[in-house]
């Protein structure tokens, strides 16, 4: 039976063959082969590390750039905030001193122009006093139909003027103080 004598068990010339083709295939991979493949794989695993290395360096610094980035915005805000408040208090200081000026100005102007008001007054009445020292003396001089001496009244002249002056002057200041108030 021949089928029963080929065991394929039990090995045979060829297989022994193979087994030493294999192996001796394998050492020779394993001798020539493998050793420049493991140095390919050491060079790559050694590069990816220190990439991965490289990038955690990087990831790291974009972190304490990105802290010391928000800390400067932060500072800038805060002195940004400063600027605005000092700008506010100095226009405010301004504004304040302005009104101040305006004020002191305004008071100015009216007491300059009260002044005036009072000194045009004056010769008003000065001059009305002596348009009236000589009307008074036309007519006198129409009524008794002589000549009058101003030179030789002039005293009573004086006299009726200061009056006129004085009554003037009350009432002026009278008047002055009713319009003011």
């Amino acid at each position: 039976m021949p089928i029963a004598t080929s065991n394929f068990l039990v090995p045979n010339g060829t297989f022994i063959v193979e087994l030493i083709a294999f192996v001796l295939v394998l050492a020779i991979v394993a001798k020539y082969a493998l050793p420049p493949v493991n140095k390919a794989l050491s060079e790559r695993q050694n590069l990816i590390r220190g990439e991965l290395e490289a990038a955690d360096e990087a990831k790291a610094d974009a972190e304490a750039a990105d802290h010391e980035r928000r800390e400067t915005l932060e500072h800038a805000r805060q002195q940004a905030r400063e600027i605005v408040e000092q700008a506010s208090r100095t226009a405010e200081t301004v504004l304040a001193e302005g009104h101040a000026r305006a004020s002191a100005e305004h008071d100015r102007i009216v007491g300059s122009a009260t002044a005036e008001i009072d000194l045009a007054r004056q010769r008003a009445v000065e001059e009305a006093a002596s348009r009236i020292g000589e009307l008074v003396l036309d007519v006198v001089e129409r009524i008794i139909g002589r000549e009058v001496d101003a030179a030789a009244h002039r005293d009573l002249i004086d006299e009726a003027i200061e009056a006129l002056s004085s009554e003037a002057g009350t009432g002026g200041a009278s008047a002055g103080a009713a319009s003011r108030s």
